[in-house]
């Protein structure tokens, strides 16, 4: 984006010793500074920001946004040059706001979706709604930008400058609505501020990225922050009441006072009274103030009707009309790698994706899965390395507990040794088939099908790839399924 230089000081910046400079870019990395930028230096995990100072001032930066420890870090190249130094005990938050005001445009109507599992789901779903109407829609996360305007993504929250500039492209490309996910990281991580909201979704809480937050506690307490400090008091929250998790967040959107939708089973705004499942799909029954309302969903899965459901007070919460968001529902379709109907075998046995990765969601994909099979569950599960390694045996016995045949295999690695892992996992299901390969785990998976079976392969979902040491090597779930049947059933590949 060709965007004109401003002065520090509408940035909201103020520097020591007064200094204004003409500000002509921002940079997070090093790297990417030129003549005339900012250059954000951060707290990392691993590493400050605080030791690149030297090289973006060799590159030319104009100012410098740093905390007290990268001053320290880089006191001496600082005290050499003529760069402005805006200091603060919050980098990351005026990083967000910085980027927002750099870029300038946003989408006139934003809502942002937290929660363990569905996010992908429900944004998805948002803009497959908005888009029925006509609106010009996307929604941003773990799968990237998708709709009326795309563009690749690193993380499924990026970081501030990226998050701005995507959303100054998308709404200069004339996008008017846009469905983001906001991961605990991101929220932690102050990567949404600055983000106009018009609203905002929580699906569910259960374990996971506690090798990042100290515990469970911690981590609602970064989800919350989507609702008890960057949600607009005139915005909307929309809260899953069917987790155990939903009334907390509920008092802490009702604190604010802001205007809250809840979904609910049997009980809230959006109430869901029935559901009837079948092999391709579900029917809905809920209601909407005194109306009942029945839909069809081609939608496999129970826990679909929670992510639907939010989907449609969302749109609902962003002004749209009730009763078209409902008619809308019925025209659905599931996302890449999100209980996804990979393959069908000749006698009839189902091969699902789905990117199940934590206890909680691989057991509610196996038991919201069991209605929609006649025959045996078989699950082929596995766990991330360098990622909270208490959930694996939890992985495992949520699998063993929910399916009637067990394959354990390699996820993403990443630099851990893959049978460390493997192993952890089968503490929880000691009766499982051990697989390394996941090419192989899925071929016999795929071959232990009979009449009436489904194979839910759980992890991947979406991914191309599998992260083994340092190297991605080419892998996606789905076409290897897909491979696997016709091996068996000798079809042409």
């Amino acid at each position: 984006m060709d965007i004109p230089a401003k002065p520090l000081s509408q940035l909201a910046l103020t520097a020591r010793g007064g200094r204004d400079p003409l500000i002509r870019g921002i940079a997070l990395d090093s790297r990417d500074v030129r003549e005339g930028y900012l250059f954000a230096a951060l707290p990392g995990s691993r590493v400050h920001g605080g030791s690149y100072i030297q090289y973006a001032l060799r590159m030319g930066a104009a100012a410098i946004l740093t905390d007290p420890a990268g001053v320290r870090i880089a006191q001496s190249e600082l005290a050499a040059s003529e760069a402005a130094l805006v200091v603060t005990g919050h980098p990351r938050e005026a990083l967000a706001f910085t980027a927002a005001l750099w870029f300038g445009r946003q989408p006139p109507v934003i809502a942002a979706v937290t929660g363990t599992n569905g996010k992908t789901s429900v944004t998805s779903f948002l803009r497959q709604i908005w888009t029925r109407f006509g609106r010009e829609a996307i929604n941003i996360g773990t799968t990237g930008v998708e709709g009326a305007w795309s563009a690749p993504l690193a993380h499924t929250t990026p970081d501030p400058i990226t998050l701005h500039r995507v959303l100054a492209e998308a709404a200069g490309a004339g996008v008017t609505r846009a469905a983001m996910e906001a991961s605990s990281h991101g929220l932690l991580q102050h990567r949404l501020d600055g983000v106009q909201l018009r609203a905002a979704g929580f699906t569910n809480l259960s374990q996971d990225h506690l090798d990042y937050h100290p515990n469970l506690d911690a981590y609602f307490a970064a989800k919350a922050r989507l609702f008890g400090e960057l949600l607009p008091e005139d915005g909307t929250a929309v809260i899953n009441l069917m987790d155990r998790y939903g009334r907390e967040m509920r008092a802490v959107a009702a604190a604010r006072g802001v205007n809250v939708i809840t979904v609910g089973r049997e009980e809230g705004d959006l109430a869901l009274l029935g559901q009837r499942f079948d092999a391709s799909g579900q029917d809905l029954r809920f209601s909407w103030g005194d109306k009942a309302v029945q839909v069809r969903l081609s939608l496999i899965g129970g826990f679909q009707a929670e992510n639907v459901l939010l989907a449609a007070g969302l749109a609902i919460a962003c002004g749209e009309e009730p009763e078209p968001v409902f008619a809308a529902l019925a025209e659905l379709v599931t996302v890449h790698g999100r209980m996804e109907l990979a393959a069908v075998r000749d006698n009839g046995g189902t091969v699902f994706v789905d990117y199940a990765h934590t206890p909680a969601a691989v057991a509610t994909a196996l038991a919201t899965l069991r209605p929609h099979v006649m025959g045996r569950l078989i699950a082929i599960i596995g766990a991330g390395g360098d990622r909270d390694a208490g959930k694996r045996p939890l992985m495992g016995r949520a699998a063993a507990e929910n399916a009637d045949l067990v394959i354990v295999t390699d996820d993403n690695p990443r630099s851990e040794d893959p049978a460390l892992i493997r192993r952890a996992i089968m503490e929880g299901a000691p009766d499982a088939s051990e697989v390394g390969d996941r090419a192989e785990a899925i071929l016999r998976g795929v071959d232990a099908l009979g009449p009436g079976d489904a194979l839910l392969i759980a992890g991947k979902g979406h991914e191309r790839g599998q992260i083994v040491g340092d190297t991605v090597l080419p892998f996606d779930d789905a076409e290897q399924a897909s491979i696997a049947v016709a091996a068996l059933d000798g079809r042409p590949t």
